[in-house]
């Protein structure tokens, strides 16, 4: 499992962070990781789709509307889920790496890699963890700055994580 995070104060923002976003199934107890995308410090950024293993069956026609990705897409275009937990490990071994739906992305990163038989090399945190109350109470606000300024209109994993970045450095700027 991914080693736990807490609420302490916030970490000073000196580089721009390892920013990561998932798109799930659904929101509910059976959802699990379809789709991650994650941006690096220096802008590198990997998205990749994931085929569900046999028993995800779990599907939330909401949650599909919202990120425009099929089941059938997944079969046919997603990778093996050993496959991306591997490559994950590959790009974020001795990282944090921050989000900003902690309890969600915690658990559906924690099933990516308990059903790929393997341990995260990486710690994911949540991106209060970088931010104080009067710089997170402005996040929304960021957020949207950085999606216009970006001109990222679809709702998929590695265009959110690379807006959540932008507002961050913006935020930690002001």
């Amino acid at each position: 499992m991914l080693p736990a995070t807490d609420t302490a104060t916030p970490i000073p923002l000196v580089e721009v962070p390892c920013v990561l976003d998932i798109e799930a199934s659904g929101f509910g107890r059976n959802s699990y990781p379809i789709e991650i995308g994650y941006v690096l410090p220096d802008g590198r950024s990997r998205c990749t789709l994931i085929r569900p293993a046999a028993h995800w069956t779990h599907w939330d026609s909401e949650a599909e509307a919202l990120h425009g990705i099929s089941r059938s897409k997944l079969l046919r275009h997603g990778r093996a889920v050993a496959e991306v937990a591997q490559a994950l490990n590959d790009d974020l071994t001795g990282r944090t790496v921050y989000c900003d739906g902690w309890a969600h992305d915690y658990a559906w990163l924690g099933a990516l890699f308990e059903e790929a038989g393997l341990r995260p090399h990486f710690k994911l945190e949540t991106v209060g963890r970088l931010l104080d109350e009067r710089r997170l109470s402005h996040l929304g606000e960021a957020r949207a700055s950085a999606s216009a300024e970006l001109g990222l209109s679809r709702h998929r994993a590695s265009n959110d994580a690379r807006v959540l970045q932008r507002a961050l450095a913006r935020l930690a700027l002001s």
